[in-house]
């Protein structure tokens, strides 16, 4: 369950958009803001910072295509479809303009959204990332510096093989998103039970797992299109926010290719900001939204 400010359930609903079904859940008033999580997660991610947007903003907040309770339709993962599969919800539910707020995969298929739709987005808040085509594919390489520094990213490598995956996650989906979610992570106990059983619960229901693997497949193309798109900056402010344990201040350097405007904060945290330090990230992504809406 996810509440807003006032304790109240936030409302819930499904939309056909683009070709697949969307689940969502939205609550407050405002401008609208939309938060798109990350791998392997869902809009539950959001559940702290939730009611701390809702005073003074309505929140938008999807299960990515593929993931928690959405559709799970055989295409359409790379990041530029998944961008215009929340474009088409946000128009869907009557906002014209919002800002995009993302981490992990949320946060490059958020970038996509805002140079997609640049007459829509008004404001990108870009968390612990990193970009497909600019260097997110160097981690993946076995050497001391990536074992040392904790980016060795040896589960992309393993996840393009295909059909291996499928078979030895399968029926062993807890195992997995449990080591993953609390290997990245500073604070470990941040991965509580009720969310660690809600990742679970999704990601084991029939295509989801294979939904997953999809998002990595199309690495690919989420490079080509990363390059496409970088050709021309955005315009619209963007906070970069990072965990010092993990990805950091790379997120600010790596959006500094992307667009003119862009500030920068990192925490004392690893890469489930939303989860791990809720009330630290809501000091610094309020004042941002608040300047830019």
């Amino acid at each position: 369950m996810m509440f807003d400010h006032e304790g109240s359930p936030v409302r819930t609903g499904r939309a056909a958009v683009n070709g697949t079904t969307l689940h969502y859940r939205t609550a407050g008033s405002g401008p609208a803001v939309v938060l798109l999580h990350g791998v392997p997660k869902t809009s539950y991610h959001w559940r702290y910072l939730v009611p701390k947007l809702t005073p003074d903003h309505t929140v938008v907040v999807p299960d990515l295509r593929g993931l928690g309770d959405s559709a799970r339709p055989l295409d359409g993962y790379d990041s530029a479809t998944m961008s215009d599969d929340i474009a088409e919800l946000m128009m869907h539910l009557g906002h014209e303009t919002y800002a995009v707020a993302g981490e992990d995969w949320g946060a490059v298929i958020g970038y996509q959204l805002a140079a997609r739709h640049r007459d829509r987005v008004t404001a990108l808040v870009f968390a612990e990332a990193l970009f497909p085509g600019f260097g997110f594919e160097d981690h993946t390489a076995l050497t001391p510096e990536d074992i040392s520094s904790g980016m060795h990213l040896w589960h992309l490598g393993f996840y393009f093989q295909p059909d291996v995956p499928e078979m030895l996650i399968a029926g062993h989906e807890r195992e997995l998103i449990t080591y993953m979610i609390k290997y990245e992570r500073s604070r470990p106990d941040s991965a509580t039970p009720d969310a660690v059983d809600e990742y679970v619960r999704c990601y084991s229901m029939p295509g989801g797992i294979r939904a997953m693997l999809s998002i990595y497949r199309a690495m690919f193309v989420d490079a080509e299109q990363n390059r496409r798109t970088a050709r021309r900056k955005l315009d619209i402010p963007v906070l970069a926010l990072g965990g010092s344990a993990f990805i950091g201040d790379r997120n600010q350097s790596q959006m500094r290719l992307m667009a003119h405007d862009v500030t920068g904060h990192t925490f004392d945290a690893g890469h489930d900001l939303a989860e791990e330090v809720p009330d630290e990230m809501a000091d610094v992504l309020l004042p941002f939204l608040a300047t830019h809406q």
